[in-house]
Order: C-alpha cells, then sequence, then structure tokens
C-alpha cells in the first residue's frame, strides 16, 4: 500500500494492523479483567474489599493521565519506539503483578502497568493513520473495533475463569506470553514513516508544566469518581478535595494548553468540527459501553447466584456478533454517509437498552444473553463510523495529539461509566426499597393477600402454622429485596438507553465532507 508521497511500507499494513492491535487489546482487557477477581486479591493479600479496588484506581489513573500526554510522548520517541517501550514496560509490569506477594506490591506494579498501558491505545491509532490511507481506514479500525469494543466483554469471562479455575495471579500472567510475542512482531514488522520521523526530529522539548495540571486535573478526577460510592460521593471531605483540585487543574490547564506555543497536548484539535464532535461521541460510547457491561454480570452475580465463570459467559454471544456485524458496517459505509449510520446506531443502542429494562426476578440465562446481544449490537454501528469521522477532515500535523485525546475520552468517561451505573444502581435500589416498604404494613390489602398465600405456601412445605405465621414476613422481605434489585437494574438501563439517544442528534451535526486525500498520518 503506497503512501500519495512514495513511502511504501515493507511489511503488509494489514499484518500491521493486526499486530498492533493485539497490543491495544492487552490493554483495553486490562480494565475489566480485574473486576470479577477484586474479593480474591482481597482475601488472598488480607485486605479489605474496599482496599483491593485501589488495584483497579490505580491502574485507571496512571493509565488515563499517559493516554493524554502519548501523542507528544509518540512524537518524542518515534512511534516504533514509543510502542515498543509501552508493550514492553506493560509486559514487564504484568508479570511483577502476577508474581506479587503482598498488596503493596500489587498497587505500585498496577499504577506503572496503566503508565505503560496508556501509550498503547493512541499509538496503536496513530500508526492506523500512518499505514493507512482515508480510502481505507474504515476497514483499518474495523480491526481496532474488534478488540476496543469486544475486550470489556472478553474481560470478565476471562478474569472469572481464571480466578475460579486458577487464581487471581493468572489474570495478569496471561498477559506475557502474549507481549512477547507483540514485542517481537513490532521489532520485525513495525516501521515510523517518514512523516514520523519528521515529528521525531522536530519535536520540541517536552512542557513539563502541561504534564502537571494534566496530573491533577485527570488523577484526581479519576480518583474521585472512582471511590465516590466507597466514600458517599459529595458528602466525603476526601472526594471533595479531589474534585476541587481537579477544576482548579482544569481552569488553569485548558487556557495554558491552549495559548502554549508547544502544548504537552494540542487542544487545537477540537476546533475542527467533526473531531470535536466525534470526540463528544466516543466518550459517550465509552460510557454506555463500559456502563452496560457491567450492569448484566453484576446482576447475574449479585441476584441471580452466578458464579464469576458464567457471569462473564453472559457477555460472549454479544461479542461474537460484534465480531460479526463490524465488517458489515465498514462494507454499510461505503454507500451510507457516516453520520447516518452513527444515528441508526445509537438508535439501535437506545432502543436496546430500553428493551433491557424487560428485566424480572429469576430471569434465565438465555434471555440476559439476548439482552447484552442487543446491547452490543448497537456498539457496532458506532465505533468503527465514530473513529473515521474523527480524523476525516483533521490535519494531518494534529492527528498525534488527537489520536490521544481520542482514546482518553474513551478510556476515561468509560471508568466514569463503571463507578456511576454502580453507584446508580445501589442509589436506585435503596429509594425502590424505600418506596415499596410504605405498601408493607398490616391492613393494606394486597400486602395481607399476599402474606396469607406464603404462609400458606410455607405449610404446603411442612411447616407448622406457627412456623409459617413466623417465618412468612422474612420471605416477603426477601422478595421485597429482589424487587428493589431488579427495578433498580431497569432504572439504570433507562437512564443508559437515554444517554445513547444523544447519539442521533450529535451525529446529525456531523459534516458529510469525504476525508481528505492528503490528510492523515502519511
Amino acid at each position: 500500500m503506497s503512501d500519495p508521497r512514495g513511502w511504501t511500507p515493507r511489511a503488509n499494513p494489514w499484518l500491521v494492523a493486526v499486530v498492533v492491535t493485539l497490543g491495544a487489546f492487552m490493554e483495553v482487557l486490562d480494565t475489566t479483567i480485574v473486576n470479577v477477581a477484586l474479593p480474591h486479591i482481597a482475601g488472598s493479600l488480607s485486605v479489605s474489599n474496599d482496599d483491593a479496588t485501589w488495584s483497579l484506581t490505580t491502574y485507571l489513573v496512571a493509565n488515563g493521565i499517559v493516554l493524554t500526554i502519548s501523542g507528544a510522548l509518540s512524537r518524542r520517541f518515534g512511534r516504533k519506539r514509543y510502542f515498543l517501550i509501552s508493550i514492553g514496560g506493560f509486559t514487564a509490569m504484568s508479570l511483577a503483578c502476577g508474581l506479587s506477594t503482598n498488596f503493596g506490591e500489587l498497587l505500585l506494579f498496577r499504577a506503572a502497568q496503566g503508565f505503560f498501558g496508556g501509550g498503547l491505545q493512541p499509538t496503536q491509532q496513530a500508526l492506523l493513520l500512518d499505514y493507512f490511507p482515508p480510502a481505507k481506514r474504515q476497514q483499518a479500525f474495523s480491526i481496532a473495533a474488534v478488540a476496543i469494543i469486544v475486550a470489556p466483554a472478553v474481560g470478565p469471562v476471562l478474569g472469572g475463569y481464571l480466578t475460579d479455575t486458577y487464581s487471581w495471579h493468572w489474570i495478569f500472567l496471561i498477559n506475557v506470553p502474549l507481549g512477547v510475542i507483540t514485542l517481537f512482531a513490532v521489532v520485525a514488522l513495525v516501521e515510523d514513516s517518514p512523516m514520523a520521523k519528521k515529528d521525531k526530529a522536530t519535536a520540541p522539548a517536552i512542557d513539563y508544566v502541561g504534564i502537571g495540571f494534566i496530573v491533577i486535573a485527570l488523577g484526581c478526577l479519576e480518583i474521585a469518581f472512582d471511590r465516590a460510592e466507597n466514600f458517599d460521593w459529595l458528602n466525603s471531605t476526601f472526594i471533595r478535595v479531589m474534585m476541587a483540585l481537579s477544576s482548579v487543574a482544569f481552569a488553569f490547564g485548558i487556557p495554558y494548553l491552549l495559548y502554549r506555543r508547544h502544548p504537552i497536548v494540542n487542544l487545537r484539535a477540537f476546533k475542527d468540527r467533526n473531531f470535536a464532535i466525534a470526540w463528544f461521541q466516543i466518550a459517550l460510547m465509552g460510557f454506555v459501553l463500559y456502563a452496560s457491561a457491567v450492569l448484566v454480570p453484576q446482576y447475574a452475580q449479585q441476584q441471580a447466584g452466578y458464579n464469576a465463570t458464567l457471569a462473564g459467559l453472559l457477555l460472549a454471544p454479544g461479542a461474537v456478533l460484534l465480531i460479526i456485524l463490524i465488517p458489515i458496517v465498514s462494507k454499510v459505509m461505503n454507500f451510507v454517509p457516516v453520520k447516518y449510520v452513527i444515528a441508526f446506531g445509537g438508535v439501535a443502542l437506545s432502543s436496546a437498552l430500553f428493551f433491557s429494562m424487560n428485566l424480572v426476578p429469576g430471569l434465565d440465562f438465555f434471555h440476559l444473553c439476548l439482552y447484552r446481544a442487543g446491547q452490543s449490537g448497537g456498539l457496532a454501528f458506532l465505533f468503527v463510523p465514530i473513529s473515521t469521522i474523527a480524523y476525516a477532515t483533521l490535519p494531518r500535523e494534529l492527528n498525534n495529539d488527537a489520536a490521544a485525546l481520542f482514546s482518553m475520552a474513551r478510556n476515561v468517561v468509560g471508568g466514569f461509566g463503571i463507578s456511576i451505573s454502580t453507584s446508580w444502581v445501589t442509589d436506585h435500589q435503596q429509594t425502590r426499597q424505600a418506596h415499596l416498604i410504605d405498601h408493607l404494613s398490616p391492613g393494606n390489602q394486597p400486602y395481607d393477600v399476599l402474606l396469607q398465600q406464603v404462609q400458606q405456601g410455607l405449610i404446603n412445605l411442612g411447616d407448622s402454622t406457627q412456623q409459617a405465621m413466623q417465618a412468612a414476613p422474612g420471605q416477603i422481605y426477601q422478595m421485597l429485596q429482589t424487587q428493589s434489585a431488579v427495578l433498580a437494574y431497569t432504572d439504570v438501563f433507562l437512564l443508559t438507553g437515554c444517554a445513547a439517544l444523544l447519539f442521533i442528534p450529535t451525529a446529525l451535526m456531523l459534516s458529510s465532507a469525504k476525508p481528505k486525500a492528503s490528510g492523515g498520518g502519511h
């Protein structure tokens, strides 16, 4: 595949796309693979469940910061070298995490793993922009989409299986052989394009002040959202301080980055209308993707009594559907304007989330799989079109920074999606229970009828009348808790479905301009 200005890569671009996407897949996988193993980590390392979640928080904080500045680091070191540093460091830290013998070691290595992993996704996208001309990018992003969208679904499945079958250590150790293979493949196949070499030769000095603003703004914000539920949100002084520090850093950091001549990340990419809208859409997709991905397995484990492996398997059919649909979506984009494909994806995703509100107590495995598969089907119509339009009219020199901002939006807001959706479930369950319990009082006819039915059922099972009368209120209270939980999940599906509707108006705001022949990273 030749560059318009004469560059022909030595290796097949499609093979390069698979190799660099494998690295990104590993990194995205690690944002969700740990979730199901947290109770096992807590027990093994003698810490509380609350403390164990810091192993996820430290990763997300370091990852979100590096995602944002990865464009500058990629320019400074060269794309290939920076990708090699990232995949090598990520693999080494995965090994260190798997061999950790105490919680302090695990936190340190998880932070380092997030630091190195943060460079993989943006550099992968920048390399795809280098290797593929605008006309071929939608197919290239189809390969990337399999990793970015499927990995969050595969994470709980794989994490649950490894934890249940072996131990939590293997959720990290499994990265090692894949990382080594990817490392050698990148050495053999990937090369910097002439323009990437020019970027490296002309890269300005590192903007340490800008890095400081980003560390405080994103780090404090990530900690606040990830820990908010445990600390009771804004009722906690700690959360208020984190939010205040983040707000101040954003307030001063954004003007600084906009007016500095060579900032650590160039926010002028947002001047491009298509990129600005696509950035919002990929952030929204990250929120809905991660929020919805956690809801079904969480419901299955907490309400249906599934183990980690079975709960993770609920996501598998949706992942298969994604793999089938993404190439089809890429073909559809050849004759349907991207804006309409995204709008259709918004309709499909919101409809699937609204359909998931049919959740009832005791729902079987098939229907839970069906709900998640419908949600995954909607997501298939979003990632490739959004990724394609984001860079369609963007000046080539902004691709590095744009790829960093784009990946940051998806991952950081996706992390918020996990925290917020979990918090919504807890809050709505309490609200629903408070509302329902008003109807459970003697003298309320439906309650009296239900009480008699439960008592009779217990008598039919062999209890005495006295035993049945004593046990029946407890049975009803358990039914109340189950019903409150189900209603809470339906509420959250409603809220995420409403959020998904935002894809429709924002898609219609996109320009219909075709990608520039001279654009991109060539």
